[in-house]
């Protein structure tokens, strides 16, 4: 069976606001655990060349320690601070994009960005720097329950804004909070998308759902004894067993929401 760790960073910096503060890292941080990851021979993949790999798409082999770094909702910090450690280290990455949170995003703009956003011209550099642009909704809003036609809307728009602002292709994404469904992952594989991220806080696996790929969080309080533990999957930190927990109790509620609001609306 082949094990993946897959990192779900936000934002690096030494400053974050209250509202990202539990999921920021400090860039020292960040840069130990990325020096940890290459001295302990893993090889950094995107989360597309990942799956290509794991499914042989165009030939191309899995390496004997894959990892995969990815950071959700495009905080201008990234091309300040995360860029050039792993541009330094030569650590590939995927960053997934809320459309509109960008900072430039004018009359397509939507939600309510938390900090400061990269721009569309940052994040073309980011992509001309080996970095995958992946999409996180337009609005980043809780996925699972929106009624279709926004949920398609949601999906549709982020792809598309991506790929004419900033010129490359979009084949993957994760979703807003880590929440979807099996009607969400439905609609992400009509929308063109090929792979997708939740949470979960596990190693992924080849026996996961492509469209529900689990990822490791890494936060303002995960020390390096943590963090190696969590990258060499030798024993799952409490932390993540206790957000597991709740993650699965929670997704019952959230199944439960839905449908009450579906009979509320006689859909």
């Amino acid at each position: 069976m082949i094990r993946v760790p897959i990192l779900m960073y936000h934002s690096v910096t030494d400053r974050p606001r209250p509202e990202t503060r539990s999921l920021a890292v400090r860039p020292s941080a960040f840069a130990e655990q990325l020096s940890y990851v290459k001295e302990r021979g893993f090889t950094p993949l995107t989360l597309g060349d990942l799956v290509a790999a794991v499914h042989n798409s165009g030939g191309r082999e899995l390496p004997g320690k894959p990892i995969v770094v990815t950071f959700d909702d495009g905080y201008a910090d990234f091309h300040a601070e995360a860029l050039p450690v792993l541009t330094r280290l030569g650590v590939p990455a995927t960053i997934f994009l809320t459309s509109g949170w960008m900072r430039d995003a004018g009359a397509d703009a939507a939600g309510r960005p938390l900090d400061t956003m990269l721009s569309y011209g940052q994040a073309a550099e980011v992509a001309s720097c080996g970095i995958e642009i992946g999409g996180h909704s337009h609005s980043h809003p809780q996925l699972d329950q929106l009624p279709i036609a926004e949920l398609r809307q949601e999906l549709k728009r982020n792809k598309a804004l991506l790929e004419d602002r900033i010129g490359t292709p979009v084949a993957t994404m994760a979703y807003p909070f880590g929440y979807s469904s099996a009607r969400v992952r439905r609609e992400v594989r009509k929308a063109g998308y090929w792979a997708a991220c939740a949470v979960g806080n596990g190693i992924a696996t080849d026996r996961h759902d492509v469209l529900a790929v689990p990822r490791l969080t890494v936060g303002w309080n995960m020390g390096m004894t943590r963090f190696a533990r969590a990258v060499e999957g030798r024993t799952v930190p409490l932390i993540y067993l206790r957000e597991r927990a709740l993650t699965k109790g929670y997704a019952m509620v959230r199944r439960t929401r839905y449908a009450v609001r579906q009979v509320a609306h006689g859909d």
